[in-house]
């Protein structure tokens, strides 16, 4: 059995360097500045790519979050003494695992801690598209609702319709739990499907196909990784298998989504609207978007509580004092290294 652990040969002497890519919650800050050498970045401007290869030639530890693109050539060239990249957040495909396990250099993330937090942004654009929400707030800020009628901003109502869920871990079942309440009917489709007695206690049904599921769903929200596997997960053709009228959310990765695909679903009227909070390209976000009343666009806030992010910066600090300490970290990344 290969062994991913790659721990220190001993205890490091003295305090590791640890460099803090992007401004975190306070207290976090205090404490990583209290057990460490730490040097951070309070003014919250991103690290260039030059300011991310000299800090990965300096560090002990990285802790960099999703903004930093840390590629095989920026592993590469880290010096000899890097030895953990301690990533902010619990989705680790900014970060090239393959080369990281190449130099034997440990990579972390804080998986958990956001799960409520992003199921429920996932859950308020489940409820808000299908009613309308944007639209009716965007009429009353412009000063042009005149007042109630029986006919205007007609949504749909969410029980009985089928919310499809792709990728049934933390976050897809803790959508499932909320939208059961709300009377949706759950169909998912994952890799591996869920014992039965968990799809019985989320009452939801395991579909095999996902262009099957996508066909059924009158909302299809997505909460899988973005991997080459998963890149434009939902394309032109996919977009042409769902119901006329259906909607989309997103609150897991941009490049999940062939973003001109769905402007041109919507655009059409395949779809009604969409739930977005991720994009291909942030913080860009396409006008074409913003121009359209029936899309909801958030700005990457799924994780954004106090206690999600202070939650987060604790299991860092967790993470680093393992490494030091000679042990193996318990957030130790291993998915897809063989």
């Amino acid at each position: 059995m290969t062994d991913h652990s790659f721990p220190p040969t001993r205890r490091l002497e003295g305090k590791p360097r640890v460099v803090v890519t992007r401004h975190l919650m306070p207290s976090v800050e205090a404490r990583l500045a209290e057990l460490f050498d730490t040097s951070l970045n309070t003014d919250d401007v991103p690290f260039s790519r030059e300011q991310l290869a000299d800090a990965m030639q300096s560090a002990h530890v990285l802790v960099p979050t999703v903004t930093d693109r840390i590629d095989a050539a920026l592993i590469q060239g880290a010096g000899p003494q890097l030895g953990l990249i301690a990533s902010f957040g619990a989705g680790t495909d900014h970060i090239d695992l393959a080369a990281a396990h190449a130099r034997k250099i440990i990579v972390t993330n804080t998986p958990g801690v956001f799960t409520d937090d992003t199921a429920d942004i996932a859950m308020e654009m489940i409820i808000g598209i299908p009613r309308r929400v944007r639209e009716g707030v965007a009429m009353v800020r412009r000063g042009e609702w005149t007042g109630w009628t029986p006919t205007a901003l007609l949504g749909r109502k969410l029980a009985g319709k089928v919310l499809g869920i792709v990728g049934m871990g933390r976050i897809g079942q803790a959508v499932a739990h909320r939208a059961r309440a709300f009377g949706l009917e759950i169909a998912y489709h994952n890799r591996k499907r869920l014992p039965e007695a968990l799809e019985r206690m989320l009452g939801a049904r395991y579909v095999e196909s996902l262009d099957l599921l996508v066909a059924e769903a009158d909302i299809l929200s997505l909460h899988c990784p973005a991997t080459p596997g998963t890149q434009h997960l939902m394309d032109a053709r996919r977009f042409g298998l769902m119901k006329p009228g259906a909607c989309l959310i997103n609150t897991a990765r941009g490049d999940l989504v062939d973003q001109q695909a769905m402007i041109a679903a919507l655009a059409s009227g395949q779809l009604s609207g969409a739930g977005l909070d991720v994009y291909p390209d942030e913080p860009n976000v396409d006008p074409r978007l913003l121009d359209l009343p029936n899309v909801m666009t958030l700005p990457h806030i799924g994780s954004a509580t106090r206690e999600g992010r202070e939650a987060s910066g604790e299991k860092v600090i967790a993470n680093i004092r393992f490494w030091a300490d000679g042990h193996r970290p318990p957030d130790q990344v291993l998915e897809g290294l063989v």
